[in-house]
């Protein structure tokens, strides 16, 4: 099946007057409505269409899915002091290498992200 949206997420609701709206998770500013869940759909398609086309016309980069994007593992993240210093002190603690720490700190907190994602989405 082709992904007509480029790797990015739709977030489809129905409003209060039963009217539905949809855009792009990661770019909210494309966005839809229509009566039926089929014409928003559509809609936010051509919207999509239209805006590539655009970004084509004036040589400009077309926007890529961060799920679509490659990832290297690294980035660099700067944090107040205090917790810098705190951080060390855990990892020797722990035997750990600051990277290392903080590494594992940030999977926990995915972990439990999506955990808490699945069971409000249920």
């Amino acid at each position: 099946m082709r992904d007509e949206f480029d790797g990015f997420s739709i977030h489809l609701l129905q409003d209060e007057d039963n009217d539905f709206v949809a855009h792009f998770v990661e770019l909210p500013n494309v966005s839809a409505s229509g009566s039926t869940a089929e014409e928003v759909l559509s809609e936010l398609k051509e919207a999509w269409e239209a805006i590539k086309e655009s970004y084509r016309k004036h040589n400009e980069a077309i926007p890529v899915a961060p799920a679509r994007k490659e990832y290297s593992g690294q980035f660099n993240v700067r944090i107040d002091k205090r917790d810098h210093r705190a951080l060390a002190i855990e990892a020797a603690q722990a035997g750990l290498s600051l990277n290392a720490l903080i590494a594992q700190k940030l999977h926990q907190a995915v972990i439990s992200q999506r955990e808490s994602d699945t069971d409000t989405a249920i």
